[in-house]
């Protein structure tokens, strides 16, 4: 059996396996928190994003395509555009404007919260699927 030098280096697989929890809760947090500080749904994306191509570099491409396949990118590509434009579509079907959040709630304080949260969610699961999709395509031997 041959082995590939990311093969041998145990540390670094367990260093990975112990730092890609923390990268997904501070993406998480960067989600969560876009709306009252820095952060938003590109920067959580790409901070996702980043913890499934440090665990394709380091356990290789093959072993994140079983985690994470192509088909759930796609998906997760369609979702994230389909839940930003149907925010806008929902606020015009409600009688506003395009994305004008104020109707999606009785408050319109609150309706401004929902929809920024909406768009910004959809954002950050569309940018997730595109940043993967591009380490896939640049990483494959095709």
């Amino acid at each position: 059996m041959k082995l590939y030098p990311r093969q041998r280096h145990r540390v670094l697989q367990v260093v990975t396996k112990l730092v890609i929890p923390f990268v997904l809760m501070f993406g998480l947090y960067v989600q969560f928190h876009g709306d009252y500080g820095p952060g938003g749904g590109f920067q959580a994306g790409v901070i996702f994003a980043s913890a499934f191509i440090l665990h394709g570099l380091i356990f290789g491409l093959q072993q994140t395509r079983r985690v994470l396949s192509p088909g759930v990118l796609r998906v997760m590509m369609s979702l994230g555009v389909l839940l930003y434009a149907g925010t806008g579509a929902v606020t015009m079907l409600m009688g506003g404007n395009l994305l004008d959040y104020d109707v999606l709630a009785h408050d319109p304080l609150h309706g401004q919260h929902w929809g920024i949260f909406a768009v910004e969610l959809g954002v950050g699961i569309t940018v997730t699927g595109v940043m993967i999709s591009l380490f896939y395509g640049f990483a494959s031997k095709r």
